[in-house]
């Protein structure tokens, strides 16, 4: 079982910039395909981004150009960072187990861009 934490969420400007981290605890992730999902109030669960164990990488159309998915294996951490964020990108963001098709046990972090 493996539970993150995530952070780096907060009110942002239209246009502005985000970096998410999700931080492992209690297992690593490098063994995983890791992703990163976004959930706002009345809308479908959305996959932004995910990362393969062989380096691959995706995105939704929504984010393609402005999001970035990376990991730093040694500090067991994931990272998503957000550029040119519109007021669509408001949601809560969790990390992504892409094998099992779920979010990791984690808490999510907000991402609120309003002007």
């Amino acid at each position: 079982q493996v539970q993150v934490v995530e952070s780096g969420g907060g009110l942002v400007q239209p246009g502005g910039s985000l970096r998410l981290d999700c931080a492992a605890t209690g297992s690593t992730l490098d063994i995983y395909d890791m992703g990163w999902s976004r959930q706002a109030p009345g809308k479908q669960r959305e996959l932004v981004a995910y990362s393969t164990r062989s380096g691959s990488t995706n995105y939704a159309d929504s984010v393609k150009g402005r999001a970035t998915i990376s990991r730093d294996n040694a500090k067991n951490t994931v990272f998503l960072q957000m550029n040119s964020l519109k007021t669509e990108d408001k949601a809560v963001y969790y990390c992504f187990d892409v094998k099992r098709n779920r979010e990791f046990w984690g808490q999510g972090t907000l991402v609120t861009v309003s002007s």
